[in-house]
């Protein structure tokens, strides 16, 4: 191990007994894995240090769960077990890494080698995540809750033999704390640092992630089964894709023989990624014309609109609009305009998907939106699905529920 983990502090030794709210406490019973703030009746020790254990008791007494103590957050403890009396320690984690490696262990057969390894909430580890890019793992940490216990789980990681690289990333949120302590966003704690992107494979497509300064961790995985799915449709088709980011969708519409696809996004970086990875699938994708625009997804839209533009797959998978519970209304407005500008170019008969990412934002309001613009279109939906996340990111309570993409075909009455 790397003594650039040094500054990260000890698992403190004393636990927090806390009482929590009837109506919690039944959600705790039933795995949710949250508890918030204003939940709790009675904590031991309010000013214990982050990343303490503690322990959840019934009213009675009994345990009932165990989790971190995250002071610094509203949602005061993560859980990490219910149900029986638990021990949280190296052997608690290294099962938590091997069991979820297990869980995915299909995807290689499917030759893809980049996707998310551990799933926070889902996983047993809420404010953290690892995703694996072919021999590289990303460790993405949301709460200062986990510093005490990275040692551990670094180690069981690293115990894996596909494994010969690890990065730490850290959300805005608990950035000054790890700097703070002598770690950085985007450091290499296990083997050597990437000399440049890092390629993994995707059901059998390459595409390059880079783990120390890309997005999350270097590229979007949760779409990955919605990909494949937009290129089985695309065949001979025009595909615009828009908030593209690094071609995801895109490079799946070429490699299934799409005449043309168009990329949009804001970010220039972005779209020279999609022209690589692209580059990547040369013998794959060669017989598509891409076509990349950098320039806001709304903006450019219209203008294709105004040149009497149309295509007849359009993929719409912008950024969260709703990170807040007060972002909803307006994120809802915007959808709504996004539908409706992909309704201008779309063929009668094309196809439209679109997404929505985040928890605030339900499947039955992106549905909703969608129809509603179609609707004032006066035109008529077929072959309508909702999709959701991929395998590797199983949904195990409400909130944990923030992709959402309709998928659905658009008989136009122009």
């Amino acid at each position: 191990m790397t003594d650039l983990l040094a500054g990260l502090p000890a698992v403190p030794e004393s636990r927090v007994a806390v009482r929590v709210r009837p109506d919690t406490l039944k959600w705790v019973r039933r795995g949710h894995p949250w508890i918030w703030e204003d939940s709790i009746t009675s904590v031991s020790d309010p000013n214990a240090a982050p990343g303490s254990l503690a322990v959840i008791f019934s009213d009675k007494g009994r345990f009932v769960a165990i989790g971190l103590w995250d002071p610094q957050s509203p949602i005061r403890v993560r859980v990490l077990h219910a149900g029986d009396p638990h021990t949280i320690d190296d052997a608690h984690w290294q099962r938590i890494v091997v069991d979820a490696a297990a869980a995915r262990s299909g995807l290689d057969a499917t030759g893809t080698t980049g996707w998310r390894w551990i799933h926070g909430e889902a996983d047993g580890t809420g404010g953290l995540v690892v995703d694996r890019y072919d021999t590289t793992a990303v460790m993405k940490i949301y709460s200062t809750a986990w510093f005490p216990h990275l040692r551990s789980l670094i180690a069981a990681v690293a115990a894996d033999p596909r494994i010969g690289c690890i990065v730490l990333r850290f959300a805005r949120a608990v950035i000054a704390d790890a700097t703070a302590i002598g770690l950085d966003d985007g450091m290499v704690v296990v083997g050597e640092q990437p000399s440049g992107p890092v390629l993994f494979s995707e059901y059998g497509l390459v595409f390059e992630a880079d783990p120390i300064n890309g997005q999350k961790t270097g590229h979007f995985l949760d779409q990955r089964d919605n990909r494949q799915r937009v290129g089985q449709w695309s065949t001979n088709k025009t595909v615009l894709d828009v908030f593209s980011c690094t071609g995801g969708f895109s490079v799946h519409a070429a490699a299934q023989g799409a005449r043309q696809v168009h990329s949009v996004d804001l970010a220039r970086p972005a779209i020279e990624t999609a022209r690589r990875n692209m580059a990547h699938n040369i013998d794959r994708t060669s017989a598509t014309v891409h076509r990349t625009t950098v320039g806001d997804a709304f903006e450019v839209m219209a203008d294709l609109a105004a040149r009497r533009e149309e295509y007849d797959v359009i993929v719409v998978d912008p950024p969260s609009f709703a990170s807040r519970a007060r972002d909803r209304d307006r994120a809802l407005r915007a959808y709504r305009k996004l539908s409706e500008l992909a309704l201008d170019l779309l063929v009668d008969g094309g196809r439209l998907v679109q997404a929505s990412c985040s928890s605030r934002v339900t499947e039955d309001d992106l549905v909703d939106v969608v129809a509603a613009a179609v609707r004032d279109r006066g035109a008529v939906l077929s072959d309508q699905a909702v999709w959701g996340h991929a395998v590797d990111h199983p949904v195990t309570f409400r909130e944990g529920q923030y992709l959402n993409a309709v998928s659905t075909l658009v008989h136009q009455r122009r």
